[in-house]
């Protein structure tokens, strides 16, 4: 019996999202809900990136309609608003957040709006199935993703 196309994109999609809901659901703390809600956000939007650049290395198998998911959902978490898990006060506690951040906060934004523009343009071009072109939106992407890193993320939890 051969289960078509579109069934074992549902059942990888349905598995996904079993796999990926504990890990959102691992960072939320009650005590510390911002903390948890933008650990759970950047949790998501690597849960999402990271196959894409696996499926371009060789390290998972190229399958465009699974890439296209990776995209789309990857597009989807971006738009989400991981700003409001940045209120005053929520650079105490469990986090890698420096507090750079709430010292330069539409510097913060800024890098925020720019990976979300390079994630739109990463899906743009997933949809051409154009490795090339996805390779290099991977690595615009990327660099969106270390700009913050580099200024606003700290190797270890801070407390």
């Amino acid at each position: 019996m051969s289960i078509s196309v579109r069934k074992q994109a549902a059942i990888l999609a349905s598995v996904a999202a079993l796999a990926l809901s504990p890990l959102a659901l691992s960072h939320l703390n009650e005590n510390e809900f911002p903390q948890s809600y933008r650990q759970s956000y950047f949790a998501l939007v690597g849960a999402n990136f990271s196959p894409i650049g696996a499926m371009l290395k060789g390290e998972m198998p190229w399958n465009q309609e699974q890439l296209q998911g990776f995209a789309d959902d990857l597009s989807a978490v971006s738009t989400l608003n991981v700003l409001r898990g940045f209120p005053d006060g929520s650079d105490k506690g469990t986090t890698r957040a420096k507090p750079a951040i709430w010292e330069n906060r539409d510097d913060f934004a800024q890098k925020l709006t720019d990976m979300q523009a390079a994630v739109e343009t990463l899906n743009v071009a997933v949809k051409t199935g154009d490795r090339a072109a996805i390779g290099e939106q991977v690595g615009a992407v990327g660099q969106t993703c270390k700009a913050c890193h580099d200024e606003y993320k700290s190797k270890d939890y801070l407390y």
